[in-house]
């Protein structure tokens, strides 16, 4: 697979995590417990375009977490979708109490 050009010279209306979405904005619409990992994996995926001027693994990093960010931008709804992913995997009801993160480790997400 090889890298395609995101960048569309359409006026910047629209969506902000359409496709082709900027950094910047994909990381402002993560929940901040991803922001470091974001940060981690788009620093690390740089690093190798830079070595390699490869920009395929960049721009699968970026898609990746523009999904998440499109998942997240509602976090009431992320929850949700969180704790039936939970439910679902491990075949019990998720507490109500239970913290964001708990379940997230359960679902894999």
């Amino acid at each position: 697979m090889t890298a395609t050009y995101a960048y569309d010279e359409q006026p910047s209306s629209g969506h902000p995590l359409r496709p082709g979405a900027s950094p910047h904005d994909i990381r402002a619409a993560l929940l901040s417990e991803d922001r470091a990992k974001f940060d981690t994996e788009y620093e690390r995926a740089l690093g190798d375009a830079r070595e390699s001027l490869d920009l395929t693994e960049l721009f699968k990093t970026l898609e990746r977490w523009r999904r998440a960010a499109l998942i997240q931008q509602d976090p009431q709804d992320f929850r949700r979708v969180v704790r039936r992913a939970a439910e679902l995997l491990t075949g019990e009801p998720v507490p109500a109490d239970e913290p964001l993160s708990v379940s997230r480790a359960k679902a894999g997400m």
